[in-house]
């Protein structure tokens, strides 16, 4: 009888102990970080995606039904049933201008896809792939500011994102045309044009599809364009195979047709 309850209090000892190791390994998961290499990713079977979450027809979040949806979020999708056999086979995480950089250093994503314009600066740092898209920085100001375009803006307050390149592309082109401007800076979209509803800035400044997406009855974007920017898919310089085998995916789309399918199909033929 004895020897009957020792066992038995051994067999639930070990049981408590098993369940442990399973709930430590399970939370261990949750929040582990990768390399960012291609073996890591098919080995954990997910690509870890950082993406816009306002930037309507790029990245934007349906309020209906929670889920993010827009053009690159598609190329997503593309890539993770190349890469996994699998277009569900991916988790996206939410990015600013100034956090989807360190978000790719640290481990917490394989790849960004959020905008991200390709500058030789940029280029000491990450990989990107051949550009997806090509746009230009523009302005969107109030129309009843009277503005016809930058050179009529002496003096006015512009509201940027945070770490984008629209501020330089734009003092470039303010030293030239000998007017002063200033700028503020703002961690997301939104929080910029309700700067301007209000009032805070003369101006939102992003590249133009972007601005499409803010566009309303009060407001409207100046014929003026500053500094083309070409968006490319993101990794960290040591990743080379994944790397290459984005490169290579975004190539075909780009020859067979796909990617421009997806531009027309979320409206982004400017």
């Amino acid at each position: 009888m004895i020897m009957k309850k020792v066992l038995s209090a051994l067999f639930i000892l070990c049981l408590v102990f098993t369940l442990a190791a399973c709930s430590s390994s399970t939370e261990k998961k949750d929040t582990a970080t990768t390399d960012g290499s291609l073996d890591a990713v098919v080995k954990a079977g997910v690509l870890r995606v950082g993406v816009k979450e306002d930037v309507p027809n790029f990245g934007l979040r349906n309020t209906a039904t929670g889920e993010i949806e827009g053009f690159e979020i598609d190329i997503v999708k593309l890539l993770a049933k190349e890469i996994l056999g699998d277009e569900n086979a991916y988790e996206l995480t939410p990015v600013t201008a100034k956090t989807r950089g360190p978000l790719l250093d640290n481990g917490e994503v394989d790849l960004v896809i959020a905008t991200f314009t390709i500058t030789d600066e940029r280029k000491s740092t990450y990989n990107f792939s051949t550009p997806y898209y090509e746009d230009a920085v523009g302005l969107l100001v109030k129309k009843d500011a009277g503005y016809k375009g930058l050179a009529d803006m002496n003096g006015a307050a512009i509201g940027v994102a945070q770490s984008a390149t629209s501020k330089e592309a734009v003092q470039k082109v303010a030293d030239e045309l000998g007017i002063t401007v200033s700028f503020s800076e703002y961690a997301t979209y939104p929080e910029i044009k309700a700067a301007l509803d209000s009032g805070r800035v003369n101006a939102f400044c992003v590249d133009g599809s972007i601005l499409g997406g803010y566009v309303d009855d009060s407001t409207m974007i100046l014929p003026d364009r500053f500094a083309p920017q070409q968006y490319g898919v993101t990794s960290k310089l040591d990743s080379l195979a994944l790397t290459e085998a984005v490169d290579g995916y975004i190539n075909g789309w780009l020859e067979d047709g796909t990617i421009e399918g997806l531009i027309t199909k979320w409206g982004l033929n400017y």
